[in-house]
């Protein structure tokens, strides 16, 4: 149960679902975050963390880049089935379609560079 529990807290907060939605389109450091949901880096850096915890986000090492992505579900049956559904959840949802419109506007190189 402890399992279950620890995704659907990761699932309670607006900016972490947020999160899953921009990586379902693409792979995100965390200043390309923090640049879409206008947090500040060590906000979105804990909901990584949160969201890495329950086994919805992974990431990968790339020279100095950190690059964070959905996670397959290997680890999680619940967070494999509720990423599954995210998938088709909140599709028409204008904050969703804002954020996902704002997307490929942020260039990696110039907001890292902040």
């Amino acid at each position: 149960m402890k399992e279950l529990v620890r995704v659907m807290k990761a699932l309670s907060d607006t900016n972490r679902v947020k999160i899953l939605k921009m990586l379902q389109n693409r792979v995100m450091c965390v200043c390309e975050i923090k640049e879409a949901l206008g947090l500040a880096q060590p906000t979105v850096s804990r909901h990584l963390k949160v969201l890495e915890s329950a086994g919805l986000v992974g990431y990968k090492k790339d020279g100095l880049w950190v690059n964070y992505h959905l996670a397959d579900g290997d680890n999680s049956p619940y967070a494999a089935s509720l990423l599954g559904n995210l998938r088709h959840w909140l599709q028409n949802d204008p904050e969703i379609q804002e954020l996902l419109r704002r997307i490929p506007g942020i260039d990696r190189q110039e907001v890292c560079r902040r």
